[in-house]
């Protein structure tokens, strides 16, 4: 007998078995390279090779699921603040470019929201807090006015299920504040934050209903950056956790997305001695990160990373 679901309930996430990591930036000082590969997650946390990449190479991108089994990357940086997107079919399979709708930014953020649904907010050039809403058929919505303090280099994950929350950042100060997103992708006004201060975290769900925040930097003044490996757990009601010690590599601009259904992954990511990194850290779907796992494809930072299937 199938359950009754009331006409009015939101359908929840109930997780993703495989994650994408796509875009960023590789090379070395004087040789940077803004790239559009990706590598595919396994449902066991196995990071592919590189994919040859399709659409438009950029950094500082963000990326959320939709549609319950699929994904969107979206925004960043060419050279030019752009807002173009690319759809990430149930398959894993990146699409062409999709003419950007909304403030051309980078270095936002992006979380599933609504179960089926996603959305974009904050980002610079200049510092906004604007959002754009993912529908469950990955339909970019046209600039919603930022809530909550403009800022950049900062992340977000669903939690709850049907909820998601944007944390951490750099305004003219490294800020920990966060800002949840209600379950109809209502951004709320800020919330004190908790945590270490830091800009370039990822963060991800796991456990099927919480998330996680880790790695990122901070000091004073950027740079020099003190590269972090800390990471804030996040309860199924949104509340944000003191720092957990962090394990791994500390560095900043990693990406970070579920796998498995209930367990997260962080990859990739600057950790200021060689130009980027390509190692792991997987997380357990009691919100346990791992020590690194030596990296699989193009070492890179400022990419972003979503789950489907």
């Amino acid at each position: 007998m199938f359950p009754i679901i009331p006409a009015n309930s939101v359908a929840a996430d109930s997780g993703n078995s495989e994650g994408i990591f796509g875009f960023g930036r590789s090379g070395g000082p004087g040789a940077w390279v803004k790239s559009s590969l990706s590598n595919l997650v396994s449902n066991a946390g196995v990071i592919a090779t590189d994919t040859v990449g399709v659409g438009t190479a950029r950094k500082s991108v963000a990326a959320c699921e939709y549609g319950g089994d699929k994904g969107i990357f979206g925004y960043g940086n060419t050279g030019s603040y752009v807002s173009t997107t690319n759809l990430v079919s149930d398959a894993g399979v990146i699409s062409t470019d999709v003419t950007g709708v909304g403030t051309g930014r980078y270095d936002l953020a992006a979380c599933s929201y609504g179960g089926d649904k996603g959305i974009f907010g904050f980002g610079t050039y200049p510092d906004t807090a604007v959002t754009n809403l993912v529908s469950n058929a990955g339909v970019v919505a046209t600039d919603t006015n930022g809530v909550g303090t403009a800022r950049q280099q900062l992340a977000a994950c669903e939690f709850g299920g049907d909820k998601g929350i944007f944390a951490y950042g750099y305004t003219a100060t490294y800020v920990s504040m966060s800002n949840l997103v209600s379950n109809t992708g209502v951004v709320s006004t800020d919330v004190t934050g908790v945590g270490t201060a830091r800009a370039q975290p990822a963060a991800c769900g796991y456990g099927g209903d919480k998330g996680i925040f880790g790695y990122g930097y901070n000091g004073s003044p950027p740079p020099p950056a003190v590269r972090l490996s800390m990471t804030n757990l996040v309860s199924n009601a949104g509340v944000v956790a003191t720092d957990t010690a962090g394990v791994g590599t500390a560095r900043s601009g990693p990406a970070a997305c579920e796998y498995g259904e209930d367990k997260g992954i962080f990859g990739f990511g600057h950790d200021g001695n060689v130009p980027a990194v390509s190692m792991s850290n997987l997380v357990s779907n009691a919100g346990v990160v791992a020590s690194d796992t030596a990296g699989v494809g193009t070492a890179r930072y400022s990419l972003a990373a979503c789950s489907f299937n």
